[in-house]
C-alpha cells in the first residue's frame, strides 16, 4: 500500500544515511521500525492477566473435614453472634 508519511528533515536524513549504510531501501527500514512499534505496544497492551494470590494464611481457610456451617461460624465470632439459631 502506497501512503505519505511527513518526517522531520533531520530524523529522515539519519534514516536513508543508515539504510544505505545497513544496504536497505529507506522504505524496508521504514517497515522494519513500524513493525518494531507495533509489536512493543501490542505486547504491552495484551500483558496477560494475572490474578493475585488471595488465599487464606495461617490455617484458618478451607481444611479437610471442616463444614459451611463451622466456616460461617468462625468468620463471625467475636462479632456479636454467630449465623448458627
Amino acid at each position: 500500500m502506497k501512503t505519505t508519511v511527513e518526517i522531520a528533515d533531520p530524523l529522515f536524513k539519519q534514516a536513508k544515511a543508515l539504510a544505505a549504510r545497513e544496504g536497505l531501501s529507506f522504505r524496508d527500514l521504514v517497515e522494519e521500525g513500524l513493525q518494531a512499534a507495533v509489536e512493543a505496544r501490542t505486547k504491552a497492551v495484551s500483558k496477560p492477566f494475572r490474578l493475585r494470590d488471595g488465599s487464606f494464611k495461617k490455617g484458618h481457610g478451607l481444611q479437610p473435614g471442616l463444614k459451611w456451617a463451622d466456616l460461617t461460624s468462625m468468620a463471625y465470632e467475636g462479632e456479636g453472634g454467630s449465623l448458627r439459631p
